[in-house]
């Protein structure tokens, strides 16, 4: 039976019977597809307890179980079974449990905002916590990358931050590159706009109490970075 071009949805025949399971078919296909999220891009093989129906995943090398030979696949789960769906180059989906864009380039999926025919790729990502703070400074745990290009960094009072009259938010060379005189009280924010930068070594995002040190207080923080990857041939 014939097909279509791109996502080899099944055509309609004249005098078809069943006609209602070609169209059903082709609606799971566009809802699995269209406005593609899945919910992870790392796993081998279907989770242990079955998901909701619906949810997407895209399938990890080298894949087994239900998945085996479905390497790259969107695997979606529909009436208590597995579908899968061979992706296309351009096509890009949202990664949910790390909050991340990819772009399918015809053989991988790259976290990527725009590919180039050897895989040279533009990324553009956010890295985020929620940090406690204490003492005369802290540091976040999550890390502008290596060779990342900062872009900035923004934050949100979650608790009350206690000790200090202000405080500052920098990359450990500069105090305030981020923001200053910040206040304290919960709902606080900053976006802490910079002109692109490159770092070149992993570099934690730092809290600097002004008046006082920190006796207590959450923060939560996003950098906000892009980072460029070389041609693999």
């Amino acid at each position: 039976m014939a097909a279509s071009d791109n996502l080899a949805i099944t055509f309609l025949e004249a005098g078809q019977e069943q006609k209602h399971v070609t169209v059903n078919n082709a609606l799971r296909a566009l809802d699995s597809v269209v406005q593609l999220s899945v919910a992870d891009k790392d796993l081998t093989s279907p989770p242990g307890s079955a998901p909701a129906a619906g949810t997407r995943y895209i399938v990890a090398s080298t894949a087994s179980g239900a998945w085996s030979g479905k390497e790259t696949n969107i695997a979606a789960y529909q009436d208590g079974a597995w579908a899968f769906y061979v992706p296309v180059a351009g096509w890009q989906a949202f990664v949910e449990d790390e909050g991340r864009w990819y772009m399918f380039d015809g053989t991988s999926w790259l976290p990527a905002l725009a590919v180039s025919p050897k895989q040279a790729y533009t990324t553009h990502a956010i890295l985020e916590e929620e940090t406690t703070l204490s003492g005369a400074t802290t540091s976040t745990s999550i890390q502008i990358p290596d060779k990342g290009i900062c872009i900035g960094v923004s934050s949100r009072v979650t608790e009350e931050v206690t000790g200090a009259t202000t405080f500052d938010i920098g990359d450990g060379s500069t105090a305030n590159l981020f923001g200053d005189d910040i206040g304290l009280t919960v709902g606080t924010t900053n976006n802490g706009v910079i002109d692109p930068t490159a770092y070149y070594s992993a570099t934690s995002v730092v809290f600097t109490a002004n008046g006082s040190n920190f006796t207590g207080g959450k923060v939560r923080t996003a950098i906000h970075y892009m980072t460029i990857n070389a041609p693999t041939s």
